[in-house]
């Protein structure tokens, strides 16, 4: 009578059953398991030799990890995966190469089910953890300053930019969004203006006193001399009297940010989160500045409140006696 070895088994044992032991004196060695995995993905998979040795590199953490909590990678939960990957985050493991492990994991556990030698695997609700969002960079109060005061509005182009920059800071507008305003957008003397953003949607965004007066100078002022006999119904324009472009904006920011000898990379968009994270330092609620800014999830708009929280984190430690 022919007898067949058995594989060596990675399921839990349950009452009363002892669970079959591994061959040739492996003890349920993570190593055996991990070579037959990964010669898997590459003969079966064919998977190209990087990948394979991507997945053998995350495979040698986990195998570290089960050592240390037992050396047992059936004895492993969901509990305990998360904590291997929350530990490697913590020590600063790239996000990607965070995504790659929970990947490499997930796997392994499903190849070892496929193979009958796990009943469950303990990785499917296995997730990244998700890291923290890239903070906005922001300008302070008086890197605002330095950069409103360089216009010149005894010019028709100052004075359009002096407009423009006010009234950027002033509602977080998007920058197609501000260079597309029409001027019968402008509602100077109730102080709002109506801003037509993603998915056409419109919102109400309201405009301060400083900013509806530079725009009133534009338009009584400046726009004139620069629309040179001119129509069109955009609000700003450029020195040829024709639609001012995102670009065109874009690259009158930026030659004010020289001038202004400001070190971070200014753009409109740095300006937008500038008068959010202004407005929340003041006091302003999540919900109004999600309005004027024209998020539709508010999970988009707490982007800031980590903003803030760094700013109070430096204060502390700059300031706290005990720190």
């Amino acid at each position: 009578m022919t007898h067949t070895r058995q594989r060596p088994i990675l399921a839990p044992a349950r009452k009363g059953v002892k669970q079959p032991g591994p061959p040739d004196g492996e003890h349920g060695s993570p190593a055996r398991a991990f070579d037959e995995y990964l010669d898997f993905l590459r003969v079966e998979r064919r998977l190209a030799d990087n990948t394979v040795e991507n997945y053998a590199r995350d495979l040698a953490r986990l195998g570290a990890f089960a050592a240390a909590n037992g050396g047992d990678l059936r004895s492993l939960t969901r509990q305990d995966l998360e904590r291997l990957v929350r530990n490697l985050v913590s020590d600063e493991l790239a996000p990607r190469s965070a995504a790659r492990l929970v990947a490499s994991v997930r796997g392994f556990y499903r190849y070892l089910v496929r193979e009958g030698r796990l009943a469950v695997s303990p990785a499917d609700e296995l997730r990244a953890a998700r890291p923290w969002p890239t903070l906005p960079t922001c300008l302070s109060t008086d890197d605002v300053d330095r950069l409103l005061a360089l216009p010149d509005p005894a010019k028709p182009a100052g004075l359009r930019d002096k407009a423009l920059i006010e009234l950027l800071y002033a509602t977080g507008l998007r920058v197609s969004e501000l260079v597309g305003l029409r001027a019968m957008d402008i509602h100077l003397s109730a102080g709002y203006l109506m801003c037509t953003g993603k998915g056409d949607k419109q919102r109400i965004v309201p405009i301060g006193d400083e900013a509806a007066r530079w725009v009133r100078r534009y338009q009584e002022e400046g726009r004139p001399g620069l629309l040179r006999q001119r129509s069109t119904p955009r609000l700003f324009v450029n020195a040829h009297g024709g639609p001012l472009s995102r670009v065109g904006f874009w690259k009158i920011l930026k030659a004010y940010a020289r001038q202004a000898d400001l070190h971070q990379n200014v753009s409109p968009h740095v300006l937008r989160h500038s008068f959010a994270t202004h407005l929340l330092e003041r006091g302003a609620d999540l919900r109004s500045i999600q309005m004027m800014l024209g998020h539709a999830d508010l999970s988009t708009t707490q982007i800031y409140t980590h903003v803030l929280e760094s700013r109070l984190r430096a204060i502390y430690d700059q300031f706290h006696p005990r720190r």
